[in-house]
């Protein structure tokens, strides 16, 4: 047994998945959680007879979750399978749905009335994006860096044909590619995973669509995404890592270039000898190192996801005719998605994915019922603070949703529970409700990315979505791979 006791602060999966990489390392771990329940953004909610995952409702690069669980000797504590398709797509006062499968030639055969050459255009365009996955996972996503010049060293290690997608947005990148507007639009959705639209997005990730069609694809978790936390939460007792609840982190009280140990609202101290924080990297910095380059109003100038309007469903009837993951388009994609980050009126023409959870997970809803989860992108509440047409915005998507699946589902409902951006603001110290904390531009990834390890305190270090690689499950584990490189390098 290590003699050395390290605190996380936050029981995301981040948190969760350092603390079982720690304990199995014989350290003594041990996490102090804000809410109630851990889990952070990838959580649960039960209502009136209804269960529904609150946050992602799919992951993707599988065998990310394989090296954490072999890392950590065990045997992944969750079952999964693959989707296949991936996602439904259905445009406005458009009949036919696209679906989204792995198989090029069936999903090509789709195309063929608005887009001949799809086939041809679509392998060109996979060629090309998993390229240049394989050429930045290594040198660049899988790495800490203590300098910018290691950091640029890396990047010269990406080979000079990928230079122009740094140039350039996610979306000109895809209209390089394909002719029709339906083809841009749906291959550029994946975009939105970042929490951001494909016009504010940088080329260079148009790997992720390697990752949907060709490398990996995308997994639903067996029982819910729910499921990953609480195997992680089994692994956790195993090694008697205690986690308290309902605890939020205040204050730091630091003795040298050290933090001495942290103070909770409650007034209660907290001591270790190293600390991983697992809240929004930028935002601890801000409101409890009170570091002045993170200050509210700075924090203010630099580039956030956009805010998300989430609404949880519970209906009394089954909905055959919906794929289990499903996205709801209109017909001014271009407008919506230029103006989504800033004008709060372009509301009033909802785009908005819908997740059925029961349809793959029976337990998740009563017999012959459904759990649905609607997940609409919006202002973040830098653009729109005021979130008491909520019930109203609410109402315009279930009426939409309604006419698209020709089946009025308002008198079925039994349980509606809506999230605005203030109440993920307010859950999950977001700052201004961004959904997925800090964006993806050119001067927030990588070296430029807060950093994992503090630039004061030597003991302390961060993981989660705000640092790097960056937001999404996969990269999640990664951060917690990286992170707890530098604190076993720091002990050392």
């Amino acid at each position: 047994m290590n003699n050395k006791h390290i605190i996380i602060a936050g029981a995301g999966l981040g948190g969760l998945a350092s603390a079982l990489r720690l304990a199995v390392k014989g350290y003594t771990v041990e996490i102090i959680e804000k809410n109630a329940q851990a889990g952070g953004r990838l959580n649960q909610l039960i209502k009136d007879g209804y269960t529904f995952d609150t946050g992602p409702s799919f992951f993707s690069m599988s065998y990310i979750f394989e090296e954490f669980a072999k890392d950590c000797n065990i045997k992944l504590p969750f079952d999964y399978v693959a989707l296949d398709p991936l996602y439904s797509v259905n445009f406005k006062n458009n009949p036919k749905t696209y679906y989204l499968y792995k198989d090029i030639h069936k999903l090509s055969a789709q195309f063929q009335d608005v887009e001949p050459n799809f086939e041809t255009r679509i392998i060109k365009y996979l060629q090309k994006s998993g390229r240049l996955f394989h050429d930045t996972l290594g040198p660049v996503i899988k790495k800490n860096f203590d300098s910018l010049p290691e950091y640029l060293l890396s990047l010269m290690q990406v080979r000079a044909v990928h230079l122009p997608v740094l140039l350039r947005s996610f979306w000109k990148q895809v209209a390089l590619n394909f002719s029709s507007k339906e083809a841009r639009q749906i291959i550029s959705l994946v975009s939105f995973f970042l929490g951001q639209t494909p016009f504010d997005t940088m080329a260079v990730y148009t790997l992720l669509s390697y990752t949907e069609f060709m490398h990996d694809g995308y997994y639903n978790v067996e029982g819910g995404m729910y499921k990953i936390v609480k195997g992680l939460l089994e692994e956790l007792k195993k090694y008697h890592v205690k986690i308290t609840f309902n605890t939020e982190i205040i204050e730091a009280v630091p003795k040298g270039n050290n933090v001495a140990y942290l103070v909770d609202r409650e007034s209660k101290k907290w001591e270790a000898d190293v600390f991983l924080i697992n809240a929004d990297a930028a935002v601890f910095r801000g409101k409890v190192f009170k570091r002045k380059r993170y200050s509210e109003e700075r924090l203010d100038r630099m580039k956030w996801t956009t805010g998300y309007l989430t609404m949880y469903v519970g209906i009394k009837c089954k909905l055959p005719q919906i794929n289990y993951h499903s996205y709801f388009l209109g017909n001014n994609f271009e407008e919506y998605a230029n103006n989504i980050l800033q004008n709060p009126e372009i509301l009033e023409q909802p785009y908005y994915y819908v997740n059925v959870v029961s349809k793959h997970n029976t337990d998740c809803a009563p017999e012959g019922c459904e759990s649905l989860f609607f997940v609409c992108p919006v202002p973040n509440l830098l653009y729109k603070p005021d979130w008491s047409d909520k019930e109203k915005i609410a109402d315009s998507i279930l009426e939409d949703f309604s006419q698209r699946i020709k089946f009025n589902i308002k008198p079925e409902v039994v349980s509606r529970t809506i999230y605005t951006p203030l109440d993920w603001q307010n859950q999950f110290n977001l700052h201004r409700g961004s959904g997925l904390g800090l964006a993806h531009n050119m001067r927030q990834i990588g070296y430029f990315r807060p950093p994992n390890y503090d630039e004061e305190y030597k003991n302390v270090f961060y993981t989660g979505a705000s640092t790097i690689p960056g937001t999404g499950l996969p990269m999640v584990i990664i951060s917690s791979d990286l992170a707890c490189r530098r604190i076993f390098k720091y002990l050392s």
